[in-house]
């Protein structure tokens, strides 16, 4: 008798936010709430109980620099069970001496599954499309997927289910707001964007996102897109790679949230950053400091919200 083919199921790659149906992305953000809840008063090193990466290894690749992605997901990696290899752009051939999809390839007959944090999108789709393994968006120029959902379990925990909820996003229509747009449908919050004309979103995402019947708004003036908002959500106005500085910081400044921009967002409103924070730019010292800021805990939040989306990849939770 001959022996039948063996098939191997698609990796479960996180990369598009908006690829991902509702059922998905819940699933994932209450793994992470659940997560964190089962490890309060635990030390950081002692591994969960499920332990899901027990003999699974994590390749990190860093084409831009990183505190927070770097960190949580080693973290998140030794909590559930496994291990990681770290390796910055210069260190290897990534799309240099060799093509990215042969060393997509090569990694994944090394490790159980990649991240990246890339300069271009493209090269995590391209990546992606040769590993055999989950690959992983880190950051990317046209998404931070992972920061999103340590942004809303950081927000449910403080104000309770997202879905019916109104979000207000101040500032850079980047990387960060097209992320929040990839999930509005699906998580079924409003979607409110404060942003000069010359830094608005991308008109793709906007389209998408209603296609799918995100509701999403547009709004030139701030005051505008935070009244009765539950969240009021901001990032730095110049990202890695940005050369206009002088002609940003002049365009935005308009959008810096202050306290008298949070006065008119909804009573128990909460402030979100996914850091690094310009103070005295997007941001005043009273607002991120003050009590309606949660970014120290949508900080912490990269490390459960990192091991949810690798128990996902690895094919737990949904």
């Amino acid at each position: 008798m001959n022996a039948q083919p063996q098939t191997t199921a698609a990796p479960r790659h996180f990369i598009d936010l908006w690829r991902l149906d509702a059922d998905t992305l819940r699933a994932i953000l209450d793994d992470a709430h659940a997560r964190k809840a089962a490890r309060r008063g635990w030390t950081q090193g002692r591994v969960d109980a499920d332990a899901p990466a027990t003999g699974r290894t994590l390749a990190m690749i860093f084409e831009k620099n990183s505190t927070r992605t770097r960190f949580s997901f080693d973290a998140a990696m030794r909590q559930l069970g496994g291990d990681v290899i770290i390796a910055t752009a210069s260190d290897m051939q990534l799309g240099r001496g060799e093509t990215i999809e042969d060393t997509a390839r090569v990694l994944s007959r090394m490790v159980d599954a990649v991240m990246i944090r890339s300069n271009r999108h493209a090269t995590l789709e391209d990546f992606a499309a040769a590993a055999t393994v989950p690959v992983i968006n880190g950051l990317s120029d046209a998404s931070h997927p992972c920061q999103l959902i340590a942004d809303l379990q950081a927000f449910e925990e403080h104000c309770g289910p997202v879905r019916g909820r109104t979000l207000a996003w101040v500032g850079d229509g980047n990387n960060m707001c097209a992320s929040f747009i990839h999930v509005a449908a699906q998580f079924g919050f409003k979607l409110r964007i404060a942003c000069p004309p010359a830094y608005s979103p991308s008109l793709a995402d906007l389209a998408r996102g209603a296609e799918m019947g995100a509701d999403v708004e547009i709004h030139e003036d701030p005051a505008l897109a935070v009244a009765g908002a539950d969240a009021v959500i901001a990032d730095t106005w110049i990202s890695m790679g940005d050369t206009d500085h002088d002609e940003r910081l002049a365009t935005l400044a308009p959008y810096q949230v202050d306290e008298t921009l949070m006065s008119f967002a909804a009573p128990g409103a909460v402030f979100l950053h996914c850091l690094p924070a310009h103070r005295g730019e997007e941001v005043t010292d009273e607002v991120i400091d003050g009590p309606q800021s949660v970014v120290w805990d949508e900080a912490e939040n990269r490390v459960h919200a990192q091991k949810a989306i690798l128990a996902w990849c690895f094919g737990g939770n949904g």
